[in-house]
């Protein structure tokens, strides 16, 4: 109500100032700023940037699709050098009067609730974690719209395709830090290896190196062949290297910048990869040939921009919202030229997929109380 009647206003001064036969002012926001400058965005994201061809990129795309809609739109890039919990919730504080929204690129920027109570003026998109308390536990906040995703059903696919697809009977997934986000990642590709191995006619096995079994954030052991770190491509070509040496042709990697060590170790020794989070189809250009089968998709780009609509035009809700088939926020790249999947493997991952979208099959999760050694699928 307050800026409808800021713009009426704005109107009988500027139809005042004609009849006058002066030159009406730029009409101005309720914080005093030229309406045309548009909505100010800063995103802020982890050491690997918002260049990373994969999880900050996809981000920072839905941020851009929403410029290129909006005149006068801006964003700034904030990158937060060490991947530091407190550090990467300092770095908003130190932004947060400068902005009308915050767009906050991962699991550690969980603690910005209060920065975000202390300032309701400025709205939050929090991705891949939902907000907590300066105790730890998880609060939902009127200017935060939190979201994660159900990676675990893009994982399945991309397991199913490294199961089918395999000439050596060995894949493997690689990932970053064992957050929650990641850890679905890798048992979704788990179960969707054993669910081809059940259902589909294959017979491949998830390899994993001890020496880089992740600890998830309750501190159990989970497994799988995690580099450490985001922004690692040494460490993830050495990772690379090593699967490589136990007989894997198909690595699902779920590992942000470090990933690109892992695609250097593919391409050198001609094996292939499943991107992650967006089409990594481009990335895998070695040669005359490539070394990205397929990806397994978050569509996080989509969302965002949603949201920042959501915001410009007064429709903004905070809340936690967790999504996934259901909601068009996960799946696989099938594209004509995205991918170099069969026929026949496409066929079944859709398939599949549409169990996964009706809720028939559930693939583990963190934290979802399944297992991928208990996973049966139908």
């Amino acid at each position: 109500m307050k800026k409808l009647m800021a713009l009426l206003l704005a109107g009988a001064m500027a139809l005042s100032m004609v009849a006058c036969g002066g030159s009406a002012p730029a009409p101005e926001s309720e914080g005093g700023e030229a309406a045309a400058e548009g909505l100010k965005i800063a995103i802020v994201s982890s050491p690997s940037g918002v260049d990373d061809g994969s999880f900050n990129e996809n981000n920072y795309n839905g941020i851009l699709a929403f410029i290129d809609a909006h005149e006068g739109a801006t964003v700034t890039p904030v990158r937060e050098e060490t991947g530091d919990v407190a550090a990467a919730v300092q770095a908003v504080a130190d932004i947060v009067a400068d902005y009308d929204a915050i767009v906050c690129c991962g699991f550690q920027f969980a603690g910005i609730a209060t920065i975000a109570q202390e300032n309701p003026e400025v709205s939050f998109i929090l991705v891949d974690s939902y907000p907590s308390d300066e105790t730890g536990a998880e609060v939902a906040v009127d200017n935060i719209y939190a979201m994660t995703f159900k990676e675990q059903e893009s994982g399945f696919c991309a397991g199913i395709a490294a199961a089918l697809e395999t000439k050596t009977g060995k894949v493997a997934v690689v990932n970053g830090i064992a957050f929650p986000s990641n850890v679905n990642y890798q048992y979704g590709f788990e179960c969707g290896v054993n669910y081809a191995n059940k259902h589909l006619g294959a017979s491949a096995e998830v390899v994993e190196l001890a020496s880089y079994a992740g600890t998830d954030v309750t501190g159990a052991n989970v497994g799988g062949n995690y580099v450490g770190n985001f922004s690692d491509e040494a460490t993830g070509k050495v990772v690379g290297e090593a699967l490589i040496g136990e007989g894997v042709d198909i690595m699902f990697v779920a590992a942000g910048a470090s990933g690109n060590g892992v695609f250097t170790a593919a391409k050198e020794a001609g094996v292939y990869c499943i991107g992650c989070d967006v089409d990594q189809f481009d990335d895998g250009v070695n040669g005359d040939t490539n070394i990205i089968l397929t990806s397994g998709l978050k569509i996080m780009d989509k969302n965002v921009t949603a949201q920042l609509n959501a915001i410009n035009d007064g429709t903004f809700v905070g809340g936690n919202y967790l999504l996934g088939a259901d909601t068009d926020s996960t799946g696989f790249v099938f594209a004509d030229g995205r991918h170099q999947l069969s026929a026949e493997t496409v066929a079944a991952i859709e398939a599949a997929f549409a169990l996964v979208k009706s809720g028939e099959i559930v693939p583990a999760a963190n934290f979802n109380g399944l297992t991928p050694e208990a996973f049966t699928g139908l």
